[in-house]
């Protein structure tokens, strides 16, 4: 198998494509696991919500959304290192469907039930 070094700080805020070109956000965060002396990239989070998960600020960073006017937030995606084609760094690209993609956020988060709830003792 060939192995490719990439400088994960230039990919990060790359626009990622599905397989027919269009969008489906940025890269905020790469995950990876020492091995040895090297570190093995394990998966990419894409899109709004890997943000907020790359920050650890789900809570307070819906807050901020609401004050800021927003009323939802998409998701992002967990893409598997195997699923994203790097053969152009520049153009990261998804090598399957969105479908098959782990979201991060099940569902549209709703900014005001969640800041409203979020503040609830249970």
């Amino acid at each position: 198998m060939t192995t490719k070094e990439i400088h994960l700080e230039l990919l990060l805020g790359k626009q990622v494509l599905d397989s027919n070109g269009k969008a489906i956000g940025r890269i905020e965060e790469v995950r990876a696991q020492q091995q040895g002396e090297e570190w093995l990239v394990e998966e990419y989070l894409i899109g709004y919500a890997a943000i907020l998960e790359r920050l650890s600020a789900w809570t307070i960073g819906l807050r901020i959304l609401h004050l800021l006017g927003a009323r939802k937030i998409y998701g992002g995606y967990t893409v598997p290192w195997d699923k994203l084609d790097l053969t152009n760094p520049d153009k990261p690209r998804l090598r399957c469907s969105l479908e098959e993609l782990k979201s991060l956020s099940p569902e549209v988060q709703n900014v005001d039930e969640t800041s409203a709830n979020s503040g609830k003792n249970e």
